[in-house]
């Protein structure tokens, strides 16, 4: 599996020829939104009703919510976030297997999930966490988080990167606050090539942060 970054949430997964892409943004960002013909996409922040402005219209399937999806080896399980959703959206964390690597994608999370959506997120190998301060969490409830789920990699988002408007911190301070507790560190990298084979040797949590 290769991972590759765009800014924000977003991220390319590519499993041979099936590519699933997160959270899609738009130009407001200030970011360049990546052009790409993708099998699945994923979205932990759905605005309500419903609309396809932000999907790029060769996906073949759109996932905007709870529930368990199946395609072809692939597995997605969506948990809702009761507290953090409204009647305008709904936040939605998921749970992807593919390649028999375990993903967990908080998203737009910005308090600590519910403990009944915790227990679900046991054995991850790869954790997506906000790592930019507000409006998502900051890096005390992410500690925690990373503490309890104790994922294999951890891949931060949502922070600080050329050209976005929008407010946020820089990676590194969310290093900072990582560092020594209980967390390993990879150098910045283009892209993530990773095979269940490699977490085997993950004997205590990494942090790889990717460039866009």
């Amino acid at each position: 599996m290769v991972i590759t970054f765009y800014g924000e949430g977003c991220f390319k997964l590519q499993s041979g020829d099936f590519v699933v892409l997160t959270d899609p943004f738009d130009a407001q960002t200030g970011l360049t939104a990546p052009r790409f013909k993708s099998n699945i996409v994923l979205k932990t922040l759905t605005p309500l009703p419903l609309t396809n402005s932000l999907i790029n219209q060769s996906t073949n399937q759109l996932i905007s919510g709870p529930g368990e999806y199946h395609f072809k080896d692939i597995i997605i399980t969506g948990f809702f976030l009761a507290k953090e959703s409204s009647e305008k959206f709904l936040k939605t964390i998921y749970l992807a297997k593919i390649e028999d690597i375990t993903l967990c994608f908080l998203g737009h999370i910005s308090e600590m999930p519910e403990p009944t959506i915790l227990e679900h997120l046991e054995e991850i190998d790869i954790l997506f966490i906000p790592a930019g301060g507000p409006p998502f969490i900051g890096a005390e409830v992410a500690i925690k988080i990373i503490k309890q789920i104790e994922p294999k990699i951890v891949i931060p988002s949502f922070f600080k990167v050329p050209g976005l408007k929008r407010t946020a911190l820089k990676s590194e301070l969310f290093l900072e606050e990582l560092n020594g507790k209980r967390s390993g560190q990879m150098e910045n990298q283009d892209k993530l090539t990773i095979k269940k084979k490699d977490l085997a040797e993950v004997k205590k949590t990494e942090i790889v942060v990717l460039k866009i």
